[in-house]
């Protein structure tokens, strides 16, 4: 009888692991792998490169963006920039296309996504490395030529860069997305160390423009053409000196969405790059699967463990079950309309894992988010 009442109570203390796993103990396992360093070469030719970024109504941030471009172009000045505007409303097109001594761009007559766009700007450079981000992210003029040094390993086939939220105080959604990306940065450099990382973020990353793969276009392009280096026997590797800024979405409702639909496209993603990951060797499995896989189900392992939980009181004693339930959501009522800072950064995290569970459900289900919407007054 004992037995039989302790196995609720160990399933809820698993599933608990399960969902604190890809942030507390995988980080730490990380540490223990051997290290493979990167061997630069600064004897090794100069490499050309392209700078690529999509954009949809995005002409709150562009003016910035060219200034931006500019200064890369002063620090690098062989460096190449393409655009595609994917049928903005907004004059985003005409102000890029002010510049015509700066920027290439390519401008869609129907609503298609990124994908399809990154994938017209790739077939129509021409240079050793493509580099690519997003309209609304800041690239540090001096990081580039920092992030083209890498390449000069022939074993590296991409580069992921580190980006920075620079509004981390706007909002208890800003902050929480701050903390978290700090966290994503540290494993991404322990991933690296010995090896590859699992996937690079669209906000700034690089790869040998041989490498470029075919991408479906509802599917999450930075992640499979990313991985597709992994694929491809070469390394992905994180640079924690090549630097990128963005501002964070500081609105709930607003980052909600966001963390759904880019989960549903990652999780598609997943399902579509999954025979080439079984491949891989059992190193980068085991990286993948914890980065990746464990995190996605972050949510339904939570809910989980609360349930076991539950059924262990309930074995041990109904009135105690009674009592968890009603603190339980006394706690959640709390949480929803408590304005101290720590509880809301709490509520920030479960809304987070929920979300990406619902995109998780969305993909299961086929739905497809191809196209994108900018965050208003972002």
């Amino acid at each position: 009888m004992i037995i039989f009442e302790m196995i609720p109570l160990a399933a809820s203390l698993l599933c608990a692991l399960a969902l604190i796993y890809p942030y507390i103990i995988y980080p730490w396992l990380l540490r223990r792998l051997p290290e493979a360093p990167i061997r630069f070469d600064d004897t090794a030719p100069p490499l050309t490169a392209t700078l690529t970024f999509c954009a949809y109504n995005e002409a709150r941030t562009l003016p910035e963006k060219l200034e931006n471009l500019d200064a890369i172009r002063r620090v690098v000045p062989g460096i190449q920039f393409k655009a595609y505007v994917d049928l903005s409303t907004d004059g985003s097109a005409e102000i890029l296309q002010a510049r015509p001594d700066l920027i290439d761009v390519h401008v869609a007559t129907e609503r298609t996504g990124k994908a399809l766009g990154m994938r017209r700007l790739a077939a129509a450079s021409t240079t050793d490395i493509m580099i690519f981000t997003d309209a609304n992210v800041m690239v540090e003029p001096e990081s580039v030529a920092r992030l083209l040094r890498y390449f000069s390993d022939p074993a590296v086939g991409g580069v992921c860069g580190t980006l920075t939220y620079i509004n981390s105080a706007e909002s208890p959604t800003a902050n929480v997305n701050s903390r978290y990306w700090r966290l994503e940065e540290t494993i991404k450099n322990r991933e690296s160390r010995s090896g590859s990382t699992m996937g690079a973020d669209g906000s700034l990353f690089a790869t040998r423009r041989a490498l470029y793969p075919c991408v479906p276009e509802h599917l999450l392009d930075d992640f499979i053409v990313s991985m597709s280096v992994v694929f491809e026997g070469y390394r992905l590797v994180s640079a924690p000196d090549v630097h990128a800024y963005e501002k964070s979405a500081a609105a709930s409702a607003d980052e909600f969405r966001r963390k759904r639909r880019i989960a549903c496209r990652a999780y598609s993603s997943h399902r579509h790059i999954w025979p080439m990951v079984q491949k891989m060797v059992c190193t980068n499995r085991f990286k993948y699967v914890s980065h990746r896989i464990i995190r996605w189900y972050g949510a339904a392992f939570g809910g989980a463990s609360v349930l076991f939980g539950v059924v262990f009181m309930l074995i041990v004693s109904p009135k105690l079950a009674l009592a968890g339930v009603a603190l339980g959501l006394l706690l959640l009522a709390f949480c929803r309309w408590s304005k101290n800072g720590l509880v809301a950064s709490l509520t920030e995290i479960g809304r987070a894992l929920f979300a990406t569970m619902l995109g998780v459900v969305d993909s299961w289900r086929g739905k497809r988010y191809q196209t994108w919407q900018p965050v208003q007054g972002r």
